[in-house]
Formats: structure tokens, C-alpha cells, sequence
């Protein structure tokens, strides 16, 4: 052992033996001793993104650091994703934490010293990989958390699992399910009996602000595709054929228009918006097929089912109306995060000693995604979000994720590790086993 992890082993046995209060209070000595190696992994794990299912180097390293630790470590689950296992020194209830590993598609454009310039293959081709998205500075909080956790082992009432999963952007192509799914469908949940999860995502926001919702934060994501057919012919003779094209704008249309117009907005918040068309090799042809794809996102089951079935059937109106023909298809990428409310209540207090005055628990919705949203579909959870800005930067300006410019103000990774602890403490120590 380092000197470094036996200074942060000595801080969190001191707090376990201080009176029983004092166990919900993250260990600050233990958490401060962290803080480098947490900024060396988020840095080292941004210059080397990985794709989806394809997060080898990233999860061995962190296979390595929790077998270091002394915990119980479970690789290839969901693919690529990596599990471990703390047993306390008594036993009690269980509690997960998630973190996601993969990173995107994208050619990053931060400048940073330690920037990304890997590749990796994407629809077949070689494409930049990036942590566009922060998945890099959730793993290096969850290790830290990990290794802080580890060090007050003998006066945990419980089991901490922690999950570090692949593929959170979505199922790579060619694959029926995305990470979390595939875990699920594996039986982790089960297998490890989780009492209740909780994770969390940066976001542009406040340096160190915390916020949530109870029942429904984030959307559901759903993958429509429409496929056009008509029949070509020359752009100079139209009326010879059947021109998707015309049938195209008009189905773009539609959608914009079934959303405008046959939805409360006083409700709940839908987006369906058409984001790609692919028809047409020149200018002076105009083809038989075109292909659109885009995004339904919804809060309310039977409000999306009932926007589905009005959309599949407008469109095939639409392209009959034209001559043509529409195939229409949805695949769902996440599910709604709905975050338990018990849960909700019981959490704002427990966070207000991580980031004092910056909790916000009845934050409103948000029309972005995540998978985190199918382990709440089987045990309690809350998914929430942390800011993450530079200092002194109004969050509005701030590069959102996914853009090449989003970057992680590396002052919060420490909240974060905090958060993870004190949650995992709390839960433990306040939801006793029954």
C-alpha cells in the first residue's frame, strides 16, 4: 500500500471511530488525499477515449485500481463494463453507484494539453474519439469514491457495489442493446442485490451546483427512421415519376406540425425532430428513395405512444398523397429517468452537506437522455446533475456536451467523489436492513 492510500486509510478509520453521526459526514482528510489521482485519471482517461463495447484500455485500468483496493471484481459484464464489490465489516443493506465509460464520436477542439487524438471506428469508418460528454471525469470520481469507501470498509454496515458501465451513449450499430440495457438484462441488479442506485452526470452549470427532480427528470429517447420509395426520374420531368424529395419536406413538416399542434406543451415537454436526410446522387435526378432519422423525446408513456401512432400513420398519408410509399420505425435508446420520490426527499439533505446553498432538488426537466433510466426500472434510484463550468463563466456560454469544446472544470471532481460518499454512507447508515 502507498503512502498516499495508507493516509487516506488512516483518515477514513479515524471517522469510523469518531460517534455514529459523524459516519454520515464525508471523511474531508481521506477525500483531499484523493483529489490528485482522481485529476490524473480523468486526464489520462480524456487523452484515451474509447467507443462504445470498445472501452478496453479504460476498463482495465479501472479493473486494476479496484482489485488494488481489495475488492471483489467482476469484468466483461455488459461487454465491456466492470463491477465492484465492497463488503463491509457488518452486514446490511446494498447500495450501487454508476459511472459510464464510453466516449463519442467527435473531433475534440478544447485545446487542452492532454486533448484527445485518438480514433476508433464508428458505421465502419475510422472517425476522432473524444469524452465529449464527461464520462471521463465520472469514472475518475467513481475510482476515487472507490478507493475512500474501501478505506472505511470495517465500519460499513453493508455492501457498496460500484458499476462502471460501457456503451451509455447507446448501442453501437449492429448491437440490439446499449449498455445499461445489457446489464440489466444480465441480471446485475439481481445478482448483486442492489437496494437503490445512484449516479450522476456534469453539465454546464454552476462550479459544484447539484440538481434534481423527482418522477420524471430526463426523457425517454427514441430513434425514429423513415424510409421514402417513389420512382425516379429526371428533374426535368417530375410528373414521370413519383419525387420523394417533394414527399420528404412534406413528412418534415408534418412532424414539426404534430408536435405544434397536437400536444399540450402545458404538460409535459415533447421534441420530435427530424435531424438527417440522405436522397440523390445529382442534381438533375431525382431519386426513388429517400431516408430521414430522427428524435422523439417524451415524459409521458401514453402521450409518446399516442404521438407514435399519429406520426406512423400521418407520414404514410403524407407519402401516399405523393405517390409514395413510407416505411416508419422506432427503437427506443433510453428510457424516461424517473427518479424515485422517496428516494428524492430523503437525498436533498444528504447532498446539502456536499455542496451547501447550490442543491436544487425540484430543478426542472431536461429533454436530454441517458440509459442510467433502465437499473431505475428495476430498483429505486435518482439520477442528478452537477455543474460543472469554468469559474466565472455563465453556464449558458459554457460548450454544452457532446459539442468538441465541452470541457469539465476539474475543481468539482472533488463534489463529485463527495457525493458518491456521503451518499453511499447515508444510504447505509440511515436505510438500515429490515
Amino acid at each position: 500500500m502507498t503512502i498516499r492510500r495508507l493516509l487516506i486509510a488512516a483518515a477514513a478509520l479515524a471517522l469510523v471511530a469518531s460517534p455514529t453521526r459523524a459516519q454520515e459526514r464525508a471523511p474531508d482528510a481521506a477525500i483531499a488525499a484523493v483529489m490528485p489521482e482522481v485529476v490524473a485519471w480523468r486526464r489520462d482517461f480524456h487523452a484515451n477515449p474509447e467507443l462504445g463495447f470498445a472501452e478496453h484500455r479504460t476498463a482495465a485500468a479501472v479493473a486494476a485500481h479496484l482489485r488494488e483496493l481489495g475488492l471483489e471484481v467482476h469484468e466483461g459484464v455488459g461487454k465491456t463494463g466492470v463491477i465492484g464489490v465492497l463488503r463491509g465489516g457488518r452486514p446490511g443493506r446494498t447500495v450501487a453507484l454508476r459511472a459510464d465509460m464510453d466516449a463519442l464520436p467527435v473531433q475534440e477542439a478544447t485545446g487542452l494539453p492532454f486533448a484527445s487524438s485518438a480514433t476508433g471506428t464508428y458505421m465502419g469508418q475510422t472517425v476522432p474519439v473524444a469524452h465529449a460528454c464527461g464520462h471521463d471525469a465520472h469514472i475518475a470520481m467513481l475510482m476515487g469514491a472507490a478507493e475512500v469507501l474501501a478505506g472505511m470498509k470495517s465500519g460499513i454496515s453493508g455492501t457498496i457495489v460500484f458499476i462502471f458501465q460501457a456503451a451509455e451513449e447507446g448501442a453501437p450499430p449492429g448491437e440490439p442493446l446499449g449498455g445499461a440495457a445489457l446489464m440489466v438484462q444480465e441480471g446485475v441488479l439481481e445478482r448483486f442485490g442492489v437496494d437503490a442506485i445512484f449516479g450522476l452526470h456534469v453539465v454546464p452549470g454552476a462550479p459544484g451546483s447539484i440538481w434534481w427532480r423527482p418522477q420524471g427528470f430526463m426523457a425517454a429517447s427514441d430513434r425514429v427512421d423513415v424510409v421514402l420509395k417513389g420512382r425516379q426520374t429526371h428533374g426535368a420531368w417530375p410528373w414521370k415519376g413519383v419525387d420523394v424529395i417533394s414527399a420528404a419536406a412534406s413528412v418534415i413538416l408534418t412532424v414539426n406540425t404534430l408536435t405544434a399542434r397536437t400536444v399540450d406543451p402545458t404538460t409535459t415537454p415533447t421534441v420530435f425532430t427530424i435531424a438527417t436526410m440522405d436522397a440523390g446522387v445529382r442534381y438533375n435526378i431525382i431519386p426513388d428513395r429517400a431516408v430521414l432519422s430522427g428524435t422523439l423525446r417524451t415524459f409521458d408513456v401514453a402521450q409518446r405512444d399516442a404521438l407514435v401512432a399519429r406520426a406512423e400513420a400521418a407520414i404514410g398519408h403524407v407519402a401516399e398523397a405523393h405517390g409514395a410509399t413510407a416505411e416508419f420505425s422506432v427503437r427506443q435508446n433510453a428510457a424516461l429517468v424517473y427518479n424515485d420520490p422517496d428516494l428524492s426527499a430523503w437525498l436533498a439533505p444528504v447532498l446539502e452537506t456536499v455542496s451547501p446553498g447550490a442543491i436544487n432538488p425540484a430543478a426542472p426537466p431536461t429533454t436530454v437522455a441517458e440509459d442510467f433510466s433502465y437499473f431505475q426500472q428495476k430498483v429505486p434510484g435518482v439520477f442528478f446533475h452537477l455543474g460543472a463550468s469554468k469559474a466565472g463563466v455563465d453556464p449558458t456560454t459554457s460548450p454544452p456536451n457532446h459539442s468538441p469544446e465541452f470541457d469539465v472544470n476539474e475543481a468539482v471532481l472533488e463534489t463529485g467523489v463527495r457525493a458518491h460518499v456521503t451518499i453511499a454512507l447515508n444510504f447505509l447508515q440511515e436505510r438500515p436492513s429490515s
